[in-house]
């Protein structure tokens, strides 16, 4: 049985995985090594774990937690578990994205009102009348009290 037996690295290797994350995973009860050698310490790994820790990737990338793993596999990973489970998972995946969908709609709404907007004038071609309109929003938004005779030196500044 020895000769079947993998060591954590080369495991950890075929799934492009690292040997520390199948640490995590043993500490956490969700793979277990088939033996650990009590000398060295080394971990192997039997090929029917190979299908227990492809579903546990597998599970990973769908978007589920490590905690959300364990509690399916302490639930004994019954049809109807994991079938509310999957359902839950797909409903969040749907919600991400029409939040993506969302943000999206606004940056199209931002672009369709830069792309329609007149491009910026520069100060000083507009006139004395433009400028101190200008500038009076300017100040009425800050609400800063101005005096009309420093209102247009600020024009000429």
């Amino acid at each position: 049985m020895d000769e079947y037996l993998m060591r954590i690295g080369e495991l950890a290797g075929f799934f492009g995985v690292s040997p520390k994350a199948l640490r995590v995973y043993e500490k956490l009860g969700l793979l277990t090594p088939a033996k650990i050698d009590e000398s060295s310490g080394y971990r192997y790994y039997s090929p029917d774990q190979v299908p227990q820790l492809d579903a546990l990737l597998e599970l990973r990338q769908l978007g589920f937690s490590l905690a959300e793993i364990q509690k399916l596999l302490q639930s004994g990973m019954s049809n109807d578990a994991f079938m509310e489970s999957l359902t839950h998972k797909k409903l969040m995946w749907q919600n991400r994205i029409s939040d993506a969908e969302s943000r999206i709609d606004d940056i199209d709404e931002i672009i369709g009102k830069l792309a329609a907007s007149k491009p910026p004038t520069k100060l000083h071609d507009l006139t004395e009348e433009e400028r101190a309109k200008l500038l009076s929003r300017f100040v009425a938004l800050k609400k800063l009290p101005v005096i009309p005779n420093e209102l247009s030196e600020a024009l000429w500044v």
